[in-house]
C-alpha cells in the first residue's frame, strides 16, 4: 500500500488566511499609572512642577486615566493651548531664569545675567526656551542666541514665542516625571521628594527656563 504524504496549509494554501503577525506595543512608562491611581491634589502638585498653571494642571488631572504617554503629552499640549494670554503670562511669573551650568566661567554667568536683565525689562517676565535635543555643552550659546534674537520682537510676537516656549517645557518636565521611577513615586502621596508637602521640585530635564 503506498504511503500517503500528510498534506499542511501553509499561509499560501488556498482558503487560508495568514494571520497578521502580532507586534508588541512597549510597556507603558513606570510612573503613568500611579498618576492615573493618584489622589486629585497629589497629580495637581506634580504638576504644577511642570507648569505653574492651577488650570492646565486641574484639566489634565480631570481627564485621567491615560492610556499611554503619548495620550497623555497630546493633552497638555491641548491644555495649554487652550490656555487665555493672562493664565499664560501667570505661568511665566513661576519660572526662573537658571545660570549657565557647573564649571563655566565668571564670563559665563556675566554675559547671561545681562541677557536675562535686557530680556526681563523689555517683557516683564523670565526668559524661557525648551533645550530637547541640545547638547549640555551647547546650552549657553542656545540661550544667549535665543534671547539676542528674540530681544528684537514685538510683545505681542514674543508673548506667542514664549507661550509656545512653555507648553514644550511642560510637556519635556511631564515626560521626564512620568519616565522616572524614583520622580513617579511622587504620586503615592502630596508630598515631595524631599518630605515637604505641596509641589515638588521641577523634574530634571533638558527642558529647563534660563
Amino acid at each position: 500500500m503506498p504511503h500517503s504524504e500528510e498534506l499542511t496549509l501553509s499561509s499560501e494554501s488556498p482558503g487560508r488566511t495568514a494571520l497578521p503577525q502580532q507586534s508588541r506595543r512597549p510597556a507603558p512608562p513606570v510612573g503613568l499609572a500611579r498618576f492615573n491611581a493618584a489622589p486629585a491634589d497629589a497629580a495637581e502638585s506634580a504638576l504644577l512642577a511642570c507648569c505653574r498653571s492651577l488650570r492646565w494642571a486641574r484639566r489634565i488631572a480631570d481627564t485621567r486615566p491615560y492610556p499611554d504617554l503619548d495620550a497623555l503629552l497630546a493633552a497638555a499640549d491641548e491644555a495649554a493651548y487652550d490656555l487665555s494670554s493672562e493664565e499664560i503670562a501667570d505661568a511665566l511669573t513661576g519660572e526662573t531664569p537658571a545660570g549657565p551650568g557647573e564649571g563655566a566661567p565668571a564670563a559665563a554667568y556675566t554675559a547671561l545675567r545681562a541677557a536675562h536683565a535686557a530680556y526681563e525689562s523689555s517683557f516683564g517676565h523670565a526668559f524661557v526656551i525648551c533645550l530637547d535635543g541640545v547638547r549640555p555643552e551647547e546650552h549657553l550659546d542656545q540661550v544667549l542666541t535665543g534671547i539676542r534674537s528674540r530681544l528684537g520682537n514685538e510683545a505681542d510676537e514674543e508673548r506667542v514665542v514664549a507661550a509656545d516656549e512653555l507648553r514644550r517645557l511642560a510637556r519635556g518636565r511631564l515626560a521626564h516625571l512620568i519616565s522616572n521611577p524614583q520622580i513617579a513615586g511622587v504620586f503615592t502621596t502630596n508630598t515631595d521628594l524631599a518630605g515637604h508637602t505641596g509641589c515638588p521640585d521641577r523634574p530634571d530635564s533638558p527642558s529647563v527656563a534660563v
